[in-house]
């Protein structure tokens, strides 16, 4: 599709209706998630930079209750 490209970027999400703020996502990924008073995460930017995307992969697969995903980016138009 002309003028469309796809930009080769991983993105964090986290759903917070399924999140129970156990915090491990933060314990594995401190430098992309830091936790509010209550105990749940805040993302610090969604792209994951290269360097820490095998970090990102370990912390949504530890993710207890399934509430931090790994994504990849959607094309931009």
């Amino acid at each position: 599709m002309k003028g469309s490209r796809r930009r080769n970027e991983n993105q964090l999400r986290i759903d917070p209706i399924s999140c129970h703020a156990h915090g491990l996502c933060a314990d594995l990924l401190p430098e992309m998630v830091t936790l509010d008073e209550w105990g749940y995460p805040i993302l610090l930017g969604e792209a994951v930079p290269a360097p820490l995307l095998q970090h990102a992969r370990r912390a949504a697969a530890a993710c207890p209750s399934l509430a931090l995903r790994l994504t990849r980016a959607e094309p931009t138009g």
